[in-house]
């Protein structure tokens, strides 16, 4: 006797209602990151009956369930934060480098550091620029984030060649120099290779060097070669700047004229000419500036030089944006994206069964169409949200704010301008 087999149902076990509940939303969202916000399980609740009339619940069966267009709800939010977050990046990374960084949880909640940069408009400070002039500063022996250290050596009698390294070396194991005064660069240097800016000499007595024996100080014009005031002299009133020539003349012929030493450096070995032993001025010293080679991402500057803060996109402070900060705009942009991913799940659940049998037929699925559909959706909205922020790039801004100034700029020289007569 044949078998009569009838369905329990002729309906799909799983049709998605056509309002959503509120209540339901935060054990539906899988990352649950924004269930939270009492407006976000709105939002999600109310995309139910955004995606049944868009996909024709009322006309056929929608094989999804409310939790899952609450979790594709929770993924366009979080597309959304990521694509902005993404586009505010490339605005301000050149003038953040270097600042504070954070930390995050597997949410992309901030655990620490600033709060809220992404959404702040950020200063504009090229630091980016101001780093490689502290490169260059320092190779110049200005500094920039790099300290540039001082010492000195005290010439022996008949000794031209003094190695620097060695020197520093160990003053900065035993903290103190030749002379046994504490150095700033104590325990610093560590086998590192240090770079010499600058050597030189310097003598107190320079004020008898500009001004003659008998200081001349207070002495206009010509005076200050004769020794103060004396009989029959004849005063005069000079031009500032004379004085200001004199005084470089007299400072160049200091260095070329009458300096007590010259020298030449080489791997940081300093060779002073001639022999020491001919001046009277070895209780005198010879001066050097120099910085420590260390990586380039080594601490211990002596001050926050920025090596442990923002260094890419990836260490920017920057959480998922709120969703009470998503304006109209980016709300409309997620429940269309949402839609297309919810199209794509039922077009996964769908290709499960290519046909499905009724009584007497068939009924082939469209799963590939939905499939096709849904990717193509989410690209576009993807691609049009990039292009859109990319118009809005700061440096396009500035680009687009000169083109009004030079055509309002235009259409002001073809307007009578008023004449007025006071």
């Amino acid at each position: 006797m044949p078998t009569n087999l009838n369905p329990k149902s002729t309906t799909s076990a799983v049709i998605l209602t056509s309002t959503g509940s509120a209540k339901k939303v935060t054990a539906a969202c899988p990352i649950g990151f924004y269930t939270g916000s009492v407006n976000f399980l709105s939002g999600a609740s109310m995309q139910v009956a955004y995606v049944y009339k868009k996909l024709g619940g009322d006309v056929v069966d929608i094989e999804l369930t409310p939790g899952n267009v609450y979790a594709a709800y929770e993924e366009a939010v979080l597309e959304y934060s990521y694509i902005v977050n993404l586009h505010q990046s490339k605005n301000s990374l050149s003038d953040t480098l270097g600042d504070t960084t954070g930390t995050f949880d597997h949410l992309g909640a901030q655990l620490t550091g600033p709060t809220g940069s992404n959404l702040r408009f950020p200063r504009f400070q090229v630091s980016y620029a101001q780093r490689v002039g502290d490169g260059v500063s320092t190779l110049g022996g200005y500094g920039g984030t790099t300290t540039i250290y001082s010492g000195s050596i005290v010439p022996r009698k008949n000794t031209q060649d003094y190695d620097i390294q060695s020197i520093v070396e160990t003053a900065s194991d035993s903290g103190k120099d030749e002379s046994g005064n504490a150095v700033e660069y104590a325990g610093k240097v560590d086998n590192d290779r240090i770079f010499i800016t600058r050597v030189y000499f310097r003598s107190p007595r320079a004020m008898w060097r500009f001004y003659g024996y008998y200081g001349g100080v207070g002495v206009v014009g010509n005076m200050s070669t004769y020794g103060q005031y004396a009989d029959d002299s004849t005063f005069e009133i000079i031009p500032t700047w004379q004085n200001k020539l004199q005084s470089i003349m007299y400072e160049d012929s200091i260095w070329t004229r009458t300096s007590h030493y010259s020298y030449v450096l080489k791997n940081n070995k300093l060779k002073l000419y001639p022999n020491p032993s001919y001046y009277p001025f070895m209780s005198d010293k010879i001066w050097f500036e120099f910085y420590i080679k260390k990586d380039a991402t080594a601490t211990g500057a002596g001050y926050k030089d920025g090596v442990k803060g923002v260094n890419n996109m990836n260490t920017l402070p920057y959480s998922n944006i709120p969703f009470r900060n998503i304006n109209a705009i980016g709300k409309q942009w997620i429940r269309k994206y949402a839609l297309a991913v919810c199209k794509e799940m039922l077009g996964q659940i769908r290709g499960k069964f290519t046909s499905v049998p009724i009584p007497g037929d068939s009924v082939t699925l469209n799963h590939a169409e939905l499939l096709s559909q849904a990717k193509a959706e989410q690209a576009e909205l993807r691609d049009k949200l990039v292009d859109m922020l990319a118009a809005m790039e700061y440096t396009e801004l500035i680009k687009k704010d000169s083109e009004k100034s030079e055509a309002t700029a235009a259409t002001f020289k073809n307007s009578p301008l008023p004449i007025f007569v006071g």
